[in-house]
């Protein structure tokens, strides 16, 4: 028996799961450990949300929210679609609690103390607007490398090149637009090039790895290592554990990747074991697999391992990172910015989780980028599982039920071309175990639909319709075949369609406990077939046509938005003594109700200092009354009070248009007293 610690990469808590995500990270991960289970090995798969970094707390920002509360949602997002696609976590945690903070923490520590980590003055850019330094993140230019516009400060998506932030031409700041300029600051940082030959070695030894893995890492390599900040200047993420270090944090690229670990513990913890996480991540017998899109190589197979040999317990090293190429979408990339990506939580509420996860295995992005095209997903839904899985146990089922009374029974002696039917189909599982052991999922698919054709054939040739009336044996015979092609294939394909696979061993009345070794060593004898169901229901063209149609909308709602955006006519130009004219404060909502005979218009009291006013504001259809009760928001209070609908307001409250039209109220950052003037 082997042991295998499982992990995919941690998705951020910034943003839904769309399905380029599953293609390149998850679903090659869940299939393989459904497949190692199989093998009757020991298999723990972990995996969590990455919870810090800038991403978070710039959404955060924008919104007015709290970086927490960006975390909550798509935590519980993230993790509803992965449970609508049936993946099996044996744990999944986050970054933002306490036994990572604390981990993460040890091993800077640990690194510090093992003279792996030294502090330096370096140049970052400062924004003078925000009045802060800015973490990678927040700054966007054109990368260096490639010359594409968009780069981010800490690396390229394009080229896939990792940067220093003041490389960029044409720095911005994410949050203001404006050009920052190069200040002088502390940081900590990893030494890198202490680590570079053992790395080597270490790499060198790593040849069976896939082969657009560990190309991309030996030519990356070749330019040698540089030193990397391990801290950043941001309010958000795990505190650095030393007294001079107020206001900085570690960086999520180094506290990411210690989720695996937490998230371990984690699980320990919650089986009552808290030690049983040492027998994975610090037995040299574990088989450690790190599962990533390709833009995460370099993460996972320098910095990772590097972070790792300069612990003082000796962890494992990943075994294997079998990283995938992306997955486009109709023939374009994947824009999460643009709307342009087809969301998980969407899909399930149109299709069965099982029909993604079987076309993104037929169509896996692993040794190249692989493309989601609408028409296709339904003719390999309709084609292979409709078609010719569903088909055959539909017509094999419902001929026995017909003439046998549902009762499949093994002859006692086959004929030769029986035989040789099930024969073919054990030599194809054996091909097909090896796929899986090396992820070639899509070869997987198509060997798996052979098993199924050839009973199809199988069932045509032999004429059980006709049979069934001259020598009932042999029409026997067939349904024999074909069911124990079908419950093959139950096996091996249980791990990519495990619920459908399910349903299927249901009909023949099989076990639900079953192994890899249960193919060739626990053939039907005999068995009643259940009540009969459709596994595959077909897609329409309707079905499809509304997802197509969706996705133009979607992508052309979105630019339209930023169209809105980008777009600005400014007004004339006033003097400053204009402006002083305008009274704007804070204000507190003490009530709010909607105004009869209007969809539009909300009836507002506001209260300031010792004073109270009635308001009429447009945001009937953006806010519910009860969500602005409390609430402090930016109100001009020397305008003329009007009637408006027949209430009088004495004022009007600021608010901006934001994604899709949507209003939202200016609310200030801190708690400010009501009555404060803005000025």
């Amino acid at each position: 028996m082997e042991k295998f610690l499982v992990t995919s990469a941690l998705p951020y808590a910034n943003g839904k799961l769309h399905i380029g995500h599953v293609a390149g990270a998850y679903l090659p991960a869940d299939i393989f450990v459904r497949f190692q289970k199989l093998q009757k090995n020991d298999v723990l798969y972990v995996c969590g949300t990455d919870e810090h970094g800038a991403p978070i707390s710039i959404k955060a920002e924008k919104e007015g929210v709290k970086p927490e509360d960006i975390v909550e949602r798509y935590h519980t997002s993230i993790k509803g679609s992965f449970d609508g696609l049936g993946f099996n976590f044996d744990n999944f945690s986050g970054t933002a609690r306490a036994q990572h903070h604390k981990l993460s923490q040890h091993f800077f520590t640990s690194l510090l103390e093992n003279k792996f980590i030294t502090i330096k003055t370096n140049d970052q850019f400062y924004c003078e607007q925000c009045k802060r330094f800015l973490a990678d993140r927040y700054v966007e230019g054109i990368c260096p490398h490639c010359g594409k516009e968009g780069a981010r400060g800490d690396q390229c998506d394009h080229c896939g090149q990792l940067l220093d932030a003041i490389e960029l031409g044409n720095p911005q700041c994410k949050i203001c637009g404006s050009t920052p300029i190069i200040k002088a600051t502390s940081h900590w940082f990893l030494e890198l090039p202490k680590m570079e030959q053992q790395l080597k070695e270490w790499l060198e030894t790593k040849k069976y790895w896939k082969d657009n893995v560990h190309r991309f890492i030996m030519n990356w390599l070749k330019e040698g290592l540089i030193e990397r900040a391990i801290t950043r200047d941001i309010d958000w993420g795990v505190p650095v554990p030393l007294e001079d270090s107020q206001g900085k944090v570690l960086y999520v690229w180094f506290d990411a990747p210690i989720g695996y670990i937490s998230s371990t513990i984690e699980w320990a913890n919650k089986i009552g074991q808290p030690e049983k996480w040492k027998e994975y991540w610090l037995d040299e017998n574990t088989k450690l697999i790190h599962f990533i899109g390709k833009d995460n190589i370099p993460f996972h197979t320098i910095i990772w391992p590097a972070i790792l040999m300069g612990q003082k317990e000796k962890y494992i090293l990943p075994y294997d990172v079998p990283a995938n190429e992306y997955l486009n979408l109709e023939g374009k990339k994947i824009s999460t910015s643009n709307n342009y990506a087809i969301w998980v939580e969407d899909f399930l509420k149109y299709f069965d989780g099982e029909y993604l996860r079987y076309y993104l295995a037929t169509n896996a992005p692993e040794t190249k980028d692989s493309d989601f095209v609408w028409k296709e997903f339904q003719q390999k839904i309709n084609s292979e599982l409709a078609n010719v899985l569903g088909n055959l146990a539909n017509r094999t089922f419902s001929f026995s039920k017909k003439y046998f009374n549902g009762e499949i029974q093994r002859p006692e002696n086959l004929s030769n071309n029986a035989a040789d039917c099930l024969q073919k189909g054990y030599d194809l599982s054996k091909e097909i175990q090896d796929c899986y052991k090396n992820y070639k999922v899509r070869k997987v698919t198509q060997l798996g639909i052979q098993i199924v054709r050839n009973g199809n054939v199988f069932f045509d040739l032999t004429k059980p319709w006709v049979e069934v009336k001259n020598d009932k044996s042999k029409a026997a015979e067939t349904l024999y075949v074909c069911s124990e092609l079908l419950r093959i294939i139950s096996i091996v394909f249980s791990p990519i369609i495990p619920n459908g696979m399910k349903k299927l061993r249901n009909i023949l009345n099989l076990s639900s406990d079953f192994y890899w070794d249960n193919i060739e060593n626990n053939q039907i004898q005999q068995t009643t077939i259940g009540e009969v169901k459709p596994l595959f229901p077909k897609i329409d063209d309707k079905a499809i046509e509304e997802q197509i149609l969706l996705l133009e909308t979607n992508t052309k709602t979105q630019k339209d938005s930023q169209d809105k955006v980008l777009k600005i006519e400014h007004k004339k130009e006033i003097d400053f003594e204009d402006f002083l004219k305008l009274e704007i404060r804070i204000v507190k909502i003490i009530s709010a109700e909607k105004i009869k005979k209007s969809k539009k218009l909300l009836k507002l009291k506001v209260q300031f200092a010792n004073e109270e006013r009635d308001v009429v504001a447009g945001l009937s259809l953006h806010y519910k009354p009860e969500d602005l009760i409390d609430k402090k928001v930016t109100m001009l209070l020397n305008l003329k009070p009007r009637k408006i609908m027949g209430q009088l307001s004495q004022g009007m409250i600021l608010a901006a248009e934001g994604v899709e039209g949507k209003l939202s109220v200016l609310i200030p950052e801190k708690d400010i007293i009501a009555g404060s003037l803005i000025s």
